[in-house]
């Protein structure tokens, strides 16, 4: 019964995005890059939501949850607030360009070799740090659930792989062959199964925890487990609460206001008011994620009383426990289109990357729009098969997944968003500025991953020869000997503005940049995005009042 509806619903949702996309003219940039610009608000904010939400997120989460609690909830919602900023700064100004990637602009605000610079940076990312987390964690999820281990006859770790590599060619295929269109369409129908199928985990949950009572269980997981319902964290945790004022939203506005991935899906919108409303709707949605993506981690550390092997198994397991039968199948697909939504989309904005960006520049000047196509979808199977060799070695991070995307992802987040928010804001710091600061900005960072082990030894062995034993007071020393890696992303940040601003006064660009206007589609803004904006930012705000 699983396995049917499992089928029955992916076969669903790939016969409806071919039905969808068969009039789209996917050998045209336009067509293949952008859907040919003909996304609408809905369609927009579902693949927003999918793109973003996947089995990284789900499992990464739910597994930091069952761990810390409440206050990994701050991913979720201060993205809402980052979703609307984009929506009322940054997306007009991208999109009276008409541009298809990030780049783009970079190359037409400084010039084209900071553009390769940064398309290099965006595929780095995107090859060595997204894609081998997303199949990673789509594998670790579907091993778990189905207990594949010992359904083959196979070794968890060979399981990885085998699941890695079968999720990998099935993405590429969707990804490298459909365009975008085929993509967003698909994301729409698995979107709304995710949220289903997200929602019911917890439902379910919560019955069994109050022995047939959602009411109940909520009450008793309030009530048996309140130091999991601090937002506060302190300096040990992952979030500690300052945090979320430096580099917290510095991550959050490189992810949704610069992220080639995530952005390549509203410059498809037919209009800027399509755009601006489908990033307020996945805004609004976004807010409430914390039920899928949080609260279950919290109900399987009470359900198995925090007694399991690693936290990342917390999601897939609580999935296994309390999900009838009938409904695991339904719930793999969705799962598997979450997967194959985020790979897919990945896959996709690293074609368009090197075709749009790299392959004219360094490789064939005079190719036609089809050529540059057809070249950025072999890359595509280039950078799919990197992530699939690198994807079952993720299973040694010591943080747990969530932590290592954002601490790798930090490396690069910090100066791209420096690099495009100084390129929006001024007009005269020049291309040299962008670059010392894209090449500079990563150094400092990775080096100060390097960094911190040596303080954090250099403060224990002090410790140690003082005579504290304490395992709390040994972990508060350990926090606090190096800054936690979201305040080095706050200051990096600053380094790398004042860095450009000091170089373009030292150099000021000679020819002042005058954006363009594009004719490609109407930009008019929505005349109601601020209002809905300001709705969404009180209520970001109130869940920190409320815990």
């Amino acid at each position: 019964m699983g396995l049917i509806s499992f089928l029955g619903f992916t076969l669903l949702v790939a016969g409806y995005a071919w039905w969808k996309t068969r009039g789209t003219d996917e050998k045209s940039a336009d067509g293949y890059y952008l859907g040919g610009r003909s996304l609408g608000a809905l369609t927009i904010a579902g693949s927003l939501l999918l793109t973003n939400l996947s089995a990284e997120q789900i499992v990464g989460l739910n597994g930091q949850a069952f761990s810390e609690g409440i206050l990994v909830m701050a991913w979720e919602t201060l993205a809402a607030i980052a979703m609307v900023i984009t929506a009322v700064y940054f997306l007009p100004k991208y999109m009276h360009k008409g541009i298809t990637t990030i780049p783009e602009f970079i190359e037409e605000r400084f010039d084209e070799n900071t553009k390769a610079i940064l398309s290099v940076l965006f595929l780095i990312a995107f090859s060595i740090v997204l894609l081998p987390t997303i199949l990673y964690s789509g594998s670790l999820a579907f091993s778990t659930m189905f207990d594949l281990p010992t359904l083959l006859g196979m070794s968890e770790g060979a399981v990885i792989w085998l699941c890695v590599w079968t999720i990998g060619v099935i993405g590429i295929i969707y990804a490298i062959f459909g365009g975008l269109k085929a993509v967003a369409v698909s994301d729409l129908v698995n979107a709304v199964g995710l949220l289903i199928g997200g929602l019911l985990i917890p439902y379910f949950g919560l019955k069994m925890i109050g022995d047939g009572s959602v009411g109940a269980g909520l009450n008793e997981l309030w009530t048996e487990n309140q130091d999991k319902f601090d937002v506060t964290g302190d300096v040990t945790s992952s979030i500690p609460v300052g945090t979320i004022f430096t580099g917290m939203m510095i991550a959050q506005m490189y992810y949704w206001g610069t992220n080639q991935a995530i952005l390549q899906r509203v410059f498809g919108a037919k209009s800027l008011k399509e755009g601006q409303k489908g990033m307020m709707l996945a805004a609004f949605v976004k807010f409430l994620i914390p039920v899928i993506v949080v609260l279950p981690g919290i109900i399987a550390w009470h359900l198995f009383e925090g007694d399991l092997s690693s936290a990342d198994k917390a999601y897939p397991e609580l999935v296994k426990e309390v999900l009838p039968p009938a409904l695991v199948g339904f719930f793999a697909a969705v799962l598997f289109g979450a997967v194959l939504s985020s790979f897919n989309s990945l896959l996709n904005s690293s074609a368009t990357l090197f075709g749009f960006d790299l392959y004219k520049k360094f490789f064939n000047r005079d190719a036609s729009e089809h050529n540059a196509v057809k070249a950025g979808k072999l890359f595509g199977v280039v950078v799919a098969i990197i992530a699939m060799i690198i994807a079952p070695f993720i299973a040694n991070a010591p943080a747990g997944l969530f932590d290592y995307i954002q601490q790798a992802l930090g490396s690069l987040s910090v100066p791209i968003l420096a690099v495009v928010l100084v390129g929006i804001v001024t007009k005269k710091v020049p291309a040299i500025g962008a670059k010392i600061v894209l090449i500079a900005g990563v150094i400092m960072y990775v080096c100060t991953i390097f960094m911190r082990p040596s303080y954090q030894a250099t403060a224990l062995a002090e410790a140690d020869a003082n005579g504290i034993t304490d395992a709390a007071q040994l972990a508060i020393i350990k926090a606090e000997a190096f800054p936690h890696f979201l305040h080095i992303m706050g200051i990096l940040f600053v380094v790398n503005v004042i860095i450009m601003l000091i170089v373009g006064a030292i150099k000021p660009k000679t020819d002042i940049y005058v954006p363009k206007q594009t004719e490609a589609i109407d930009t008019t803004p929505w005349k109601y995005a601020y209002i809905v904006g300001a709705l969404i930012v009180l209520l970001v705000l109130s869940t920190y009042l409320i815990f």
